[in-house]
């Protein structure tokens, strides 16, 4: 039995359909073409649930994959896309009776604490908010025998957190990554990774600038997340170099 990450959801900050949008990917029957926001959570084999990032779908994607655990999420940054889903950890709070510890960056640690700050507090028995401790992350961590290492990411000029976790990397919104960063992710059996839209972008990987990554570092398998209805599932998928694949709601990646 292995580890296994599923794909919550893949779509950018207006997520696919986009509200009042007629293209063709919005108006798609293809259900791979319908993206939450972008979130994913490692279901190890011990049990334990790691979530990556709270998307605003948080709620909608736990009931589709019958999620009722969390016991621990990495935020990658606190972009409304990526954390303010962070109220809907009150339903693991409550069902579990036990306090979320976070983990990020400095910067995204205070940010969240100021957003969230009713949230970030010691259990006392209420358990009709999320109970939750913030936790920074500069260096490599163990979590329910996972080992976690933070890699640093540009998304424009702000410095987030991808995570790297056994052989496994989870890179999202991702603009440029230090050569510091890049030595962290050789050797990798998946990768998630960011893919914008077609067009370059300045906080985001492009099409073409997350294809040369991924040749770069050579991933067993990579997946492209965080994408706007400027990629077509089919169309993208067809024109996709060999090991590089389309990510889609619900995708079971088993790793590790």
């Amino acid at each position: 039995m292995s580890d296994q990450l599923t794909l919550l959801g893949v779509g950018a900050s207006a997520g696919t359909p986009v509200v009042g949008c007629e293209c063709n990917t919005c108006k798609s029957t293809n259900k791979k073409n319908y993206r939450t926001r972008c979130s994913s959570v490692l279901s190890l084999k011990n049990g334990k649930n790691i979530l990556i990032d709270t998307s605003p779908d948080l709620r909608l994607q736990s009931l589709r994959e019958g999620l009722t655990s969390v016991d621990a999420v990495l935020f990658t940054h606190h972009h409304a896309d990526h954390c303010h889903g962070i109220d809907d950890l009150r339903a693991f709070c409550q069902i579990n009776k036990k306090q979320i510890p976070l983990y990020g960056n400095q910067f995204s640690m205070d940010e969240l604490n100021k957003k969230f700050q009713y949230a970030m507090v010691e259990p006392n028995g209420f358990w009709e908010t999320p109970i939750l401790k913030p936790n920074v992350i500069n260096e490599p961590i163990e979590l329910f025998g996972q080992n976690i290492k933070p890699i640093p990411v540009f998304h424009g000029k702000s410095l987030i957190n991808g995570y790297r976790l056994g052989n496994m990397a989870y890179l999202t919104d991702v603009s440029k990554i230090p050569d510091s960063s890049m030595e962290q992710l050789q050797n990798l059996d998946v990768l998630l990774l960011d893919c914008l839209r077609n067009e370059p972008h300045p906080t985001h990987f492009s099409y073409m600038e997350s294809i040369d990554v991924a040749m770069e570092l050579g991933a067993k398998k990579t997946f492209l997340i965080h994408m706007t209805h400027d990629l077509e599932y089919d169309a993208l998928s067809k024109k996709l170099p060999e090991s590089i694949y389309v990510g889609y709601d619900g995708l079971k990646i088993n790793v590790n």
